[in-house]
């Protein structure tokens, strides 16, 4: 069972952060009417601000959205460490039982890496039709919807791809993705409660439905900023953690310019230095190697740049 594990607590100005670079970001979100829920600033692993906004809290859990696809490839990264698959491998022989002849012509070149960088040559993404037909199953759902371009060859933002790297890791594992992660990331990190949403057959949806509670979000960018290592315990790769973090795919056709950096295994890339598990309507867990620092945020906002904004233009200066 995990052990909750807080973070350690020090002044910004002992991490050679400015109080007031804090206080200002605060002052230009209130001004703005920008709603956000709660918000972290970490430095060299010490925990220098937290602040919440009604009616938010340090227990709330929150819905993450597309946060969650962080956490499947890093699921997935963690499978890979245990020589269960490759990112190599064809998606297709996970799922024998589900492939037709015209299935394998259209689909027969897809790899689990493309379903990593979101470079599976679909036209859409999948998944909209299959969160609306409650009883339909979502793996056949992903693979009768066509492919029009070789994958690999562009990027296109598909919560479909992340559901299906779910569903190859409860294939190969016999578990759904939170159990899965249970003994290997929630409890290293002393996350308890995690919830995640599941399709009809029971597999954690991948792409959305997760929720924790932002402390526990902030020791997953930690993770990442440790390269992997937590309590002088390497949880995930070093490899892996580079991979992960660095670009594959130009995403230059994405709105935002924080959003055209390019893509990583469910990580986009920032300006500065930066990347970031990002979800719908300003959630964030940005890690800033050069600064050594993370950035937590959650909020219901639709400007996600101009939050992303403001944290350049006051915290990023503030750390110097």
């Amino acid at each position: 069972m995990a052990m909750e594990q807080a973070l350690p607590r020090c002044k910004p100005e002992d991490q050679g952060v400015s109080s007031s670079s804090i206080a200002s970001f605060v002052k230009a979100v209130e001004e703005q009417q920008l709603e956000l829920h709660s918000f972290m600033l970490l430095r060299n692993g010490h925990l220098l601000s937290e602040q919440w906004w009604p009616s938010y809290g340090p227990e709330s859990q929150h819905a993450l959205y597309s946060i969650s696809k962080s956490f499947t490839s890093t699921a997935i990264g963690l499978a890979v460490a245990e020589g269960l698959l490759s990112i190599e491998d064809r998606v297709l022989p996970f799922f024998p039982n589900e492939v037709t002849p015209q299935i394998e012509q259209n689909m027969g070149a897809l790899k689990v890496k493309h379903l990593l960088t979101m470079a599976t040559g679909h036209a859409e993404d999948p998944s909209g039709i299959k969160r609306v037909q409650a009883e339909s199953n979502w793996v056949r759902g992903f693979l009768e919807t066509p492919i029009v371009e070789p994958p690999g060859t562009r990027f296109l933002y598909n919560s479909g791809a992340s559901y299906m790297l779910s569903a190859i890791l409860h294939q190969v594992t016999g578990q759904s993705l939170l159990d899965y992660l249970q003994p290997r990331l929630f409890e290293p990190l002393g996350i308890v409660g995690a919830v995640w949403e599941a399709c009809p057959q029971g597999r954690s949806a991948g792409g959305w439905g997760l929720s924790l509670r932002t402390e526990d979000l902030a020791k997953f960018g930690q993770l990442y900023l440790q390269q992997g290592e937590w309590n002088e315990k390497q949880l995930l790769s070093r490899e892996w953690v580079k991979e992960a973090t660095r670009s594959h795919i130009s995403t230059a056709q994405e709105s935002g310019i924080d959003k055209q950096q390019g893509y990583g295994y469910q990580f986009y890339l920032c300006r500065f230095g930066a990347y970031t598990a990002r979800g719908a309507f300003g959630q964030f867990c940005m890690v800033l190697p050069e600064q050594g620092a993370v950035v937590v945020i959650t909020a219901t906002v639709n400007n996600m740049q101009g939050v992303l904004d403001l944290v350049w233009e006051h915290l990023l200066v503030g750390m110097g």
